[in-house]
């Protein structure tokens, strides 16, 4: 059973499936001592070298990931380190347990855009629900300033041509509002950057305020206050591993750290050693001393 190399590591939690692949391409990323490709096979009792950091391949029991429904608010950002200091997303996630991994968000929200983020321990899960290809609904609420007539709404749905490709709404729905202020929720099937906003600037539409309320099948409840997670609920879990095609059970290939086995090892020989210095009467970390109590060296 051989799987690529990049799936079995983000699915290990060492990295996201595109960090995985910029990794390969670095070439920061060894088989069995040998700098691979991308899409390179691996199989059980394979040795995996990544930035430094040594694995082997085991097979291990398929595991159900952990899932985290988390409210963003304004002033965070979705990286993992700003070199501005601001504050990000991760700080406010709890810690896994050992061996489960990293947090892996599932697509970003810019620093002013605030609501629903997910974040799974699983980076190919992560990775097949924001592909393009999953075209996963995404539901945003925006508040426009200014009036938007049926015509600019319909432009937004038939497509707007970007500097990067065309987008569109799948759907939009006028939300109320008073005055200058008007709400709408709009769906789109990928996540593209900042595309939402881009989309009503093309149109001439100042964004004074954009909410992810959903992703997929999962929404964002309003007793979730800003700046806290939660973990999902069972059926939502499986809502999203299903629509990952991710299964829970059988087996997978999995990674062992290598470093903290040799470590143990260290500490067994340390151990050993120490016995071995009280047999012989030594004391730990001295040398052999002379009748007198000075410090003396063994002649030849």
């Amino acid at each position: 059973m051989s799987e690529r190399v990049q799936k079995v590591l983000a699915r290990a939690g060492v990295g996201s499936r595109r960090a995985v692949e910029r990794w390969i391409e670095e070439r920061q990323v060894r088989v069995n001592g040998r700098v691979i490709e991308p899409g390179a096979p691996v199989d059980q009792g394979d040795q995996v070298q990544v930035r430094g950091r040594k694995y082997r391949v085991v097979m291990t029991q398929a595991r159900r990931p952990r899932w985290l429904r988390y409210h963003k608010p304004e002033g965070q950002v979705s990286t993992r380190s700003d070199p501005e200091g601001r504050p990000t997303v991760f700080e406010h996630l709890p810690k896994l347990r050992e061996g489960r991994g990293r947090w892996v968000s599932l697509g970003r929200l810019d620093v002013n855009t605030t609501g629903l983020m997910l974040f799974t321990d699983d980076g190919d899960i992560a990775h097949a629900l924001t592909h393009p290809s999953a075209e996963i609904e995404r539901e945003y609420a925006v508040r426009v300033r200014g009036p938007v007539d049926a015509e600019t709404l319909a432009r937004m749905q038939q497509g707007i041509l970007l500097d990067d490709g065309e987008a569109r709404f799948e759907r939009i729905v006028d939300a109320g509002g008073q005055g200058a202020n008007h709400w709408y929720h709009v769906v789109l099937r990928e996540g593209r950057k900042h595309e939402v906003r881009r989309i009503w600037e093309a149109v001439g539409c100042q964004v004074a305020r954009l909410t992810r309320v959903r992703f997929g099948p999962i929404t964002l409840p309003r007793r979730l206050r800003a700046g806290r997670f939660e973990d999902l609920a069972p059926e939502e879990a499986n809502w999203l591993n299903e629509l990952a095609g991710h299964k829970t059970s059988g087996e997978d290939l999995g990674l062992e750290p290598l470093t903290g086995r040799r470590s143990g090892s260290k500490k067994r020989a340390a151990a050993r050693s120490s016995h071995k210095r009280r047999v012989r009467g030594d004391a730990p970390g001295s040398r052999n001393k002379t009748p007198s109590g000075r410090t003396g060296s063994k002649q030849g």
